[in-house]
């Protein structure tokens, strides 16, 4: 008999030899390893044990429904459900995918994936991939609505290229397999982000259309069958991945997880339900992502605040959601943990750090400009009974061009079709809240009044320079104008390799000195958890909304610092912010600069003050007040190639530089940011 030595083929995790046989009959269930201890994320806090305290794995065998039960959306052949979809909707779902037909797909040839290892560039290749399975999808979602057998001979196209793939991943995350960088090894299966979703959109795939493949050829559903359970399924229970969040080798500490963890294991999850077989391997599944997505939730403090930004929500506090509706119906309802505080904060805070429109406060490796998934925040909004989440959702979904025709997952995209007359039909509105506050990581945000975007808004942050996607940037802030942004973070440019290696501060979005703080002597913030915030304090009322914090302890010796108070504070009434910097220093410093990162030009017409003028502004409407006795202005424009940033911010930017020569050992300085 054929025997499978896991950590022999570096895909085991020292739970011994097992046959297959063994492996099919439970013995997967030794993965899950229930006796390891884990230490939370947040410092000081304990395991909370969320989910799989309130769901041990008998009562998920009790109330998980059979495979064979479960019916979450409707299939090909219930012709009346995708037939009463939105006509508009459906006409664009057709359209979309026809045009596709008898074209050629993409190439993903070797030469093609190597690019990353050789150059660095990492989106030639993920663009191309990314179109195959946006066609694929397309195909699938048409074939459906028209339901005339037109879409099915290229949908099985789809279907085999993608299972006749070397490795459904990318090639930046080829570190996950022992080879490394480079071509990927086939005898080593690994998981990251898009082998996920390869294999949710084939489980989804083989769910819709079921027998129907067979009229092209039966062995298609086997292959969909074979090739998600060797590259995902059986990966999954026998090896701990860095994103599962538990320890990698015996006697490693786990890494903290980010949005990896609920984004693959809701795929992994969707993929488990639809196809497993085995309804003892479909059980230890379940309760080994119930596992990871605790050590998820630990890494969150009772706030729900996310430290990766915005932008990383929708695929952190967003996938969480979706494994929690893919389990709460896969157990007829039985599973439901919407009253449970901090699944509900973490839906609450994306309305909570939004702006205006489509701009989102975006500390970290976030852009300011999004692109929302209305009816997942309409759903989760649904579910906890929060009708400021729900509103956004409706009022996101209003604004997008095709409502919910398109999505970039079939996961989302299959509710968000069948909810789309609810949605259409709902109240949707911005809920532009006056003031938000998340201790957790420290971030803070402040508009004049609530529900109006009128006047300033300002947002701050202390944290640490170890934060999942960090910039060096404690102490950053951000200003807005009548919901349109004047002072900044520029957020990250389009990733490459060097994004997440040991010369990511080397690039210049990530730097202090590119964002609005302070450089003394040349020197900059620096990155490790040690590098962070202290003395954090917070304060709001109907006047005001206050922020200080030492700055001090996040920059390196070098920079020959005691300590350095940093103070914002936005008047309400006054509709003016005032920043306010007192630095003590070793030595005395040469020169401190301060900078100030803006989309738009900066005039002098007295000393002291500059106005903001750009197409959104009426000239001097906003401006920024300066000692001009102690501070010299300059003002660099930063050209801006990046074709991520230019969507966002055009063309260019400027960087704004008050700066003091020879100033004193102790200081403080004022700033203040008006509007008339």
């Amino acid at each position: 008999m054929e025997r499978l030595n896991a950590e022999e083929r570096g895909i085991g995790m020292s739970i011994g030899v097992l046959t297959r046989r063994e492996f099919i009959a439970g013995g997967a269930a030794l993965a899950v390893q229930p006796g390891i201890e884990f230490t939370s994320a947040v410092q000081g806090q304990a395991p909370r044990n969320l989910l799989n305290g309130l769901y041990p794995p008998e009562k998920l065998a009790s109330t998980l429904l059979p495979r064979e039960e479960w019916h979450p959306f409707p299939a090909w052949a219930e012709r009346s459900a995708w037939e009463s979809l939105p006509a508009d909707d459906r006409s664009a779902l057709v359209e979309a995918a026809a045009r596709t037909l008898n074209t050629e797909w993409p190439s993903l040839p070797a030469a093609l994936f190597l690019e990353y290892a050789r150059d660095g560039n990492r989106s030639h290749f993920e663009a191309a991939r990314g179109r195959r399975r946006d066609r694929l999808r397309d195909l699938l979602i048409a074939e459906c609505v028209e339901g005339k057998g037109r879409f099915l001979d290229d949908i099985v196209n789809g279907i085999w290229i993608t299972c006749e793939e070397s490795y459904w991943g990318v090639p930046a995350h080829l570190n996950l397999q022992k080879a490394g960088p480079g071509l990927p090894d086939v005898a080593e299966p690994t998981v990251d982000l898009f082998t996920g979703e390869t294999a949710n959109l084939l489980a989804w795939a083989l769910y819709l259309t079921g027998s129907r493949l067979d009229k092209v050829s039966p062995l298609v559903r086997e292959r969909i069958h074979l090739e998600v359970d060797r590259r995902v399924l059986t990966p999954n229970l026998l090896r701990n991945f860095g994103w599962m969040g538990f320890p990698e080798r015996p006697g490693r500490a786990a890494r903290p997880p980010n949005n990896w963890n609920p984004w693959i294991n809701s795929n992994w999850l969707a993929a488990n339900l639809l196809l497993e077989r085995d309804p003892k391997r479909r059980v230890s599944a379940v309760n080994r992502i119930l596992l990871s997505l605790d050590r998820f939730l630990d890494g969150y403090a009772d706030d729900g605040g996310c430290d990766e930004g915005p932008g990383y929500w929708f695929r952190a506090g967003g996938s969480l959601f979706d494994c929690l509706e893919l389990l709460l119906s896969a157990t007829g309802g039985a599973f439901n943990v919407y009253e449970v505080p901090l699944i509900r904060e973490i839906g609450r805070y994306i309305y909570r750090v939004h702006i205006h429109d489509r701009y989102f406060i975006n500390f970290a490796d976030a852009s300011a400009v999004l692109g929302v998934a209305g009816d997942l925040l309409f759903r989760y909004g649904r579910r906890i009974s929060d009708e400021k989440l729900s509103a956004l959702g409706a009022f996101a979904t209003a604004r997008q061009a095709g409502g919910a025709a398109r999505s970039d997952s079939i996961t989302r995209q299959l509710p968000a079709l069948f909810d789309l007359k609810e949605i259409r039909a709902a109240s949707g509105f911005q809920p532009l809240v006056r003031d938000a506050w998340f201790p957790g990581i420290q971030v803070m945000a402040a508009r004049r009044r609530e529900g109006s975007t009128e006047g300033l808004y300002l947002a701050a942050q202390g944290g640490h320079n170890a934060e999942s996607h960090n910039h060096n940037d404690v102490g950053n802030f951000i200003v807005y104008a009548d919901g349109l942004p004047v002072i900044i973070d520029v957020g990250v440019e389009t990733y490459s390799a060097k994004t997440f290696s040991s010369k990511r501060y080397e690039i210049w979005t990530m730097q202090s000195a590119y964002h609005n703080l302070p450089t003394v002597d040349g020197v900059m913030q620096k990155d490790g958890r040690e590098f962070t915030a202290s003395e954090v304090e917070y304060h709001a009322d109907d006047k005001s909304a206050e922020f200080a914090l030492n700055i001090a302890t996040a920059y390196p010796p070098e920079a020959g610092l005691k300590h350095w108070k940093r103070t914002i504070r936005l008047d309400r009434a006054g509709n003016t912010i005032e920043l306010r910097d007192e630095y003590a220093a070793r030595r005395q410093p040469s020169q401190i600069a301060f900078t100030f990162m803006t989309p738009l030009s900066a005039v002098q017409s007295v000393p002291g003050e500059l106005a903001f003028q750009g197409p959104v502004f009426a000239s001097g409407r906003v401006r920024l007040l300066y000692d001009a006795a102690s501070l010299k202005p300059s003002i660099e424009v930063v050209p801006l190639e990046d074709a991520r940033l230019r969507a966002v911010w055009g063309e260019k930017l400027y960087r704004l530089l008050l700066t003091a020569r020879n100033p004193p050992e102790q200081s403080k300085w004022s700033f203040r940011i008006m509007q008339t």
